[in-house]
Formats: C-alpha cells, structure tokens, sequence
C-alpha cells in the first residue's frame, strides 16, 4: 500500500509499504480522510517534542485525524464491524494501568498515539490498524473531511465544556486558528458571547468571515470582563494573559494540539 513517510527533518517521501496484519482486539480501516495539524508539521520540521525525548523517531507516519471504513477485524472483535464508518481516539492507553482503567487513557505513560508517538503508524496511508476499544463510529450521512474533524472538534469541545459557561455569558478564544474556531462555533451555538483575539490579518480576517463580530488585536481588545478564556495558541506568554483577563473565580483553559501530554 502507498504510505506518506517522514524520514527526516524537512524530508519525506511516499512509499510502497506492506498492508497492516489483523491483529487480535484491533480492526483495518480503509481510510478515506486523513487531517494535517501543528503536530504533524512538527513532526515535519524536527520541532516537535517527542523527537527529543525519544518518544517519536524518525521514519514516522503522520496522520491522527482521520476518517475511514473497516475492512477486516482481528481476532476477538465482532465482525459487524466490517463495513461501518469509523473515526477514532488517538490516545491508546495499555488498558490495564490505573490511569487507563479509570478512563485516563490520555494519560497512560504506555501509551501509543496514533501517527504520533511510540511507533504507532498514522493514517496517511491506505490503510490503518485501531484497536477496536478506540473505534467510533460514524453516520453515512458524515462525509469523510467531516469525519475527520471529530479528533480536533472533540478537542474543541472539551474546552468549553471545561469552561462551564451558560447562554449569555463572555468567552475570549486566545488564538484563531482550527481549535480556536472549532471552539468559538461550538460556544457560540449554545448562545455563548464569543470574542477572539488574533495576531495576524489573515486568522482574524478569517474569522470575521465565518461571522464573528467580537475579532480583536492585543491593541484593540476591549476592556471587558470574560467569564472565560481559552488558550487556543500554544503561545508561552498567553496563559498569563488569560489569567489576567479572566473574571475572578471562573475559568481559563488552555487547549492542546493532538499529541500532546
């Protein structure tokens, strides 16, 4: 099967590789969407993390936003999972571990991540290997690059759920990229007051274009109270910012890109 491999800083290649084995308690999905995020052009440019804690390793197959269908299973899964849509979890705990058995798999020390860490192929590829406890399926009425999403929309959705908020109350977004706007979108549609601050023309123009009226600038940020803030940036300063702005007794968040502790 045709893979996209990285095989060093800067560098990487498409390459004819042998089609995953059906392994016990996991299923093969033909995958029809894969997502590119921050973590991956880390992966790509040598930046990230893991490459320094020997946790990812060169060549590495990126992919851990996807979307697909399941052609075959492994021993001990149902074969009705045959033909079902599917996307799926990224972290995958060792499931036996105290973390993992109270459903902090995220958190497990063992754990794979999917196109991410410990060696576990990703899903720019024809075809990817899940553990059938990581499965989640999809409607046929989802189309792929929406499957897709669900990794970082989940991502966005755990913030403001995090956030406790209620129609009618402020949230800042720090940083207008992909999470940030899958963040404001979701706020908003539960009639939360939604204000973004962004650096650059083009995230900020973006975002007045998806319809938000409160798009500011460090410079142009109202002097307001903000029953919330999410870091959406990755920025080293805007946590403290955050806690600066945030009412007193509420909440700020910062929100991770996938393959991050």
């Amino acid at each position: 099967m045709r893979a996209f491999v990285i095989v060093g800083p800067g560098t990487a290649e498409v390459r004819e590789l042998p089609r995953p084995e059906r392994r016990q308690g996991e299923v093969i999905v033909d995958v029809d969407r894969a997502g590119v995020c921050g973590t991956d052009v880390e992966l790509y440019t040598g930046e990230m993390s893991y490459l320094h804690t020997g946790q990812a390793a060169y060549p590495i197959r990126i992919g851990h936003e996807w979307a697909g269908r399941v052609s075959s299973v492994g021993d001990g899964v149902d074969p009705s999972w045959v033909g079902r849509r599917v996307t799926g979890d990224t972290q995958l705990g060792c499931g036996h571990c105290e973390r993992c058995l109270h459903g902090r798999q995220h958190l497990c020390a063992a754990r794979y991540e999917i196109g991410v860490r410990n060696g576990w192929p990703g899903a720019l590829a024809e075809q990817l290997p899940v553990p059938v406890r990581a499965l989640v399926p999809l409607p046929e009425t989802v189309e792929p690059a929406m499957g897709a999403m669900v990794e970082p929309g989940g991502n966005a959705l755990r913030a403001v759920r995090g956030a406790g908020l209620v129609p009618g109350e402020r949230l800042l977004v720090l940083g207008p990229g992909t999470i940030g706007l899958l963040a404001a979108r979701i706020a908003a549609a539960q009639g939360i007051e939604v204000h973004l601050l962004g650096r650059s023309e083009r995230s900020r123009a973006f975002a007045l274009a998806l319809g938000f009226e409160h798009v500011w600038t460090a410079d142009t940020l109202p002097n307001v109270g903000y029953d919330a803030v999410i870091d959406a940036s990755n920025s080293a300063e805007l946590p403290a910012l955050a806690l600066d702005l945030v009412e007193p007794g509420r909440r700020g968040r910062r929100r991770r890109r996938a393959g991050r502790a």
